[in-house]
């Protein structure tokens, strides 16, 4: 048999195309990446900004899991029970970074989110609800809110009846001007039967 004779145009050719590809791939990554990374800064900022609620007399649970559901954060305090979730939207390069709530739908800057985060929220409130009810047999009401990071949010009248949209700063306000619903006995008893259904450690 006579030796193969090496092919440079071919060897050239397939590496040029296994290149190109793996560079497509990682260019198409790449806003999935930045999406997840700024996720990801968005629920520390906001998990270390709840932590400071402690000394307010508030318990802060960091992903609570239920079947078939997860909740970013839950504050128990005098206040009462509320389900936290984190939306995390990159600012526009141009123009106010400002979310518009009517109440039954909001809109981040110039576009209104493919998933409506109102019902999101509403739900995972429902959803904790009914956990609270089968483990401790309270009914406890809760309060579903919505925090965006660094983002500037306008409430129509009437919008924080039933769920809070919120810059996180807000946050320690809103519950200041509420009237006391739970007694310390009340905030250990739904606290004992929710840290049980809670993922990771608290954030440092």
């Amino acid at each position: 048999m006579f030796p193969t004779r090496p092919v440079p145009g071919l060897y050239t050719v397939t590496a040029v195309i296994a290149v190109g590809y793996a560079a497509f791939r990682v260019f198409r990554a790449v806003p999935e990446i930045k999406a997840l990374k700024l996720g990801r800064d968005g629920e520390r900022v906001v998990g270390q900004y709840l932590e400071q609620l402690r000394n307010k007399g508030y318990q802060v649970l960091h992903d609570v899991m239920g079947e078939g559901f997860n909740i970013d954060h839950v504050l128990i305090g005098p206040a009462g029970i509320f389900t936290v979730e984190t939306k995390t939207y990159s600012k526009p390069a141009r123009g106010d970074a400002r979310i518009e709530f009517n109440g039954d739908t909001l809109r981040v800057g110039a576009f209104e989110p493919d998933r409506n985060p109102i019902i999101q929220a509403k739900a995972q409130a429902s959803r904790l609800r009914a956990l609270l009810l089968e483990s401790s047999g309270r009914n406890f009401a809760v309060r579903p809110v919505i925090l965006f990071p660094g983002w500037y949010v306008e409430q129509g009248k009437g919008t924080t009846r039933d769920i809070w949209v919120l810059n996180e700063k807000a946050l320690p306000k809103f519950l200041e001007h509420e009237e006391r619903v739970l007694e310390d006995d009340d905030v250990n008893l739904a606290n004992f039967h929710l840290s049980r259904f809670v993922r990771s450690r608290p954030v440092s």
